[in-house]
């Protein structure tokens, strides 16, 4: 008879443990649910389980941290961990403390299956390579499509593996690169950026590899290119899409032999770079057409990785318009901020220049603008320029109707990704939508006092305090904008 599985829980959230225990106990396995560390201990002392399941904030102590002494303790034990704050450090993190696995809550039941299957199957995780550093990395958001984006960095900061970051324009498909570079091993090496579509076809090569005095008309000294200023560190090949045919043959015998030699020039250089390369055009397309090489494309494309569009990740919307407006503030623009009507406006847009055009835009806000607390009437006066003017697709809703405001989100979610309607997922979808905005303007209704502001929601003050904790709502009171 086989042996069952053993899986430890921890988690201080009843209704988690016990959704969990009951999904795990179905696959098989055999469940020990605790809520703290101290529990766990006690069970460890007695038994070692097969796998290990992780909350990261525990009452008596940080999960991650703990597993990160268990490592040590027990190399073999795999450690799965999930947690509520949904950021890019919260998966590198899990990623250096040896983690087989990060799932964001609220997670997909199938997904933990999943993860604790793959987990048993292989055994631990890679072990930490990279040192902590929680502020690396400008990437916001919190949707699942980014969770997604965020576990595939954490995997690869450990290793010099080659990544292609594929993404409309707007996505930041650079800043992926950088929080790539930023959090790995070649971190304190520099990182060189090329932008391929930018280059004259005739001057890419001495570019890349550099050359040699008197290489070519105008060379009057040797010129070190890309691939040696990035010794080191990170060369990003940006709009790899863009690169003349003939000069991917070269580049592609420098990703087979690791070796170069600049224009003109007969001495060999080692070429000691991690390659991240990205692009906005689909390049198997490409391929079949004869514009890219096939073998290049395979030699690039080790770890592919592929940006969402604004569009498919709306929930992000409001957190990315506040830390915009805090950037413009930061830079000494007037501090402005949303009101709950201008979210959904905003959320309601299709943003096709994704995270760029969604920062100039609020850009534009915060000089433009002529309130401390932005409606959505303001954003529209102010972008009737057809910057994000209402079409088919987006249709704002009016400012004093919630209902109407609601709807036209589940109308949008039907028309962008209606499989959100059939998946279970649509109430907790929509109220983690509105509870921000909601929140923020009661707040700022009532002038910050958390007291007057829950009885006009209909909450107790407790709760207040917790969804704020919990949402990382900034309870500041605002600055308020100087004047002649």
């Amino acid at each position: 008879m086989t042996r069952q599985a053993i899986i430890l829980v921890v988690d201080d959230d009843a209704a988690i443990r016990t959704v969990v225990s009951h999904a795990l106990r179905r696959d098989g396995h055999r469940v020990v649910a605790v809520d703290s560390l101290k529990a766990l201990h006690a069970e460890l002392a007695h038994d070692i389980p097969d796998v290990l399941i992780t909350d990261v904030v525990l009452p008596d102590g940080d999960g991650l941290e703990n597993a990160a002494a268990l490592a040590a303790e027990h190399p073999a034990l795999p450690v799965i961990v999930f947690s509520a704050r949904n950021t890019l450090a919260t998966a590198v993190r899990a990623s250096e403390v040896g983690a087989f696995d990060y799932l964001p809550k609220p997670f997909d039941l199938a997904a933990l299956s999943a993860a604790v299957a793959g987990a048993l199957e292989r055994g631990a995780g890679p072990e930490a390579a990279i040192d902590e550093d929680e502020s690396a990395g400008p990437l916001i958001g919190r949707s699942p499509a980014m969770q997604d984006v965020y576990r595939v960095i954490a995997r690869v900061v450990s290793n010099d593996l080659t990544v292609l970051i594929s993404g409309e324009s707007g996505t930041g498909k650079e800043l992926v690169a950088r929080a790539v570079h930023d959090l790995g091993a070649r971190k304190a090496g520099p990182f060189v950026a090329i932008n391929m579509a930018a280059i004259p076809r005739e001057l890419i090569e001495a570019e890349l590899f550099g050359h040699e005095r008197g290489a070519f008309t105008g060379a009057q000294a040797r010129v070190a290119g890309k691939f040696e200023q990035a010794t080191g560190g990170t060369l990003f090949l940006d709009e790899i899409g863009d690169m003349p045919i003939e000069a991917q043959t070269r580049l592609l015998r420098v990703l087979q032999s690791g070796e170069f030699t600049t224009v003109g020039g007969a001495r060999t250089i080692r070429a000691d770079v991690r390659i991240v390369a990205a692009t906005n055009k689909e390049l198997t397309a490409l391929v079949a057409s004869n514009q890219f090489r096939e073998d290049l494309f395979y030699r690039l494309n080790v770890v592919p990785m592929m940006l969402p569009p604004l569009r498919d990740r709306r929930q992000d919307v409001a957190l990315l318009s506040t830390h915009f407006l805090d950037r413009a503030a930061a830079d000494g623009l007037p501090r402005k901020r949303l009101d709950a009507q201008a979210v959904l406006l905003l959320e309601a847009h299709d943003w096709p220049g994704n995270v760029r055009e969604l920062e100039n835009v609020m850009r534009r806000l915060a000089a433009l603008g002529r309130d401390e607390v932005a409606g959505a009437g303001e954003l529209r006066r102010l972008l009737a320029d057809g910057v994000m003017t209402a079409g088919a697709s987006s249709a704002p809703p009016p400012t004093d109707d919630i209902e109407a405001a609601v709807r036209a989100r589940i109308a949008g979610i039907e028309r962008a990704a209606p499989h959100m309607l059939e998946d279970g997922t649509l109430y907790d979808r929509i109220i983690g939508e509105v509870e921000r905005p909601l929140i923020e303007a009661m707040l700022a209704r009532h002038g910050g006092n958390q007291l007057r502001a829950a009885r006009a929601m209909g909450i107790n003050r407790n709760t207040l305090r917790k969804r704020l904790d919990d949402l990382e709502i900034d309870t500041r009171p605002p600055r308020r904008s100087g004047g002649d």
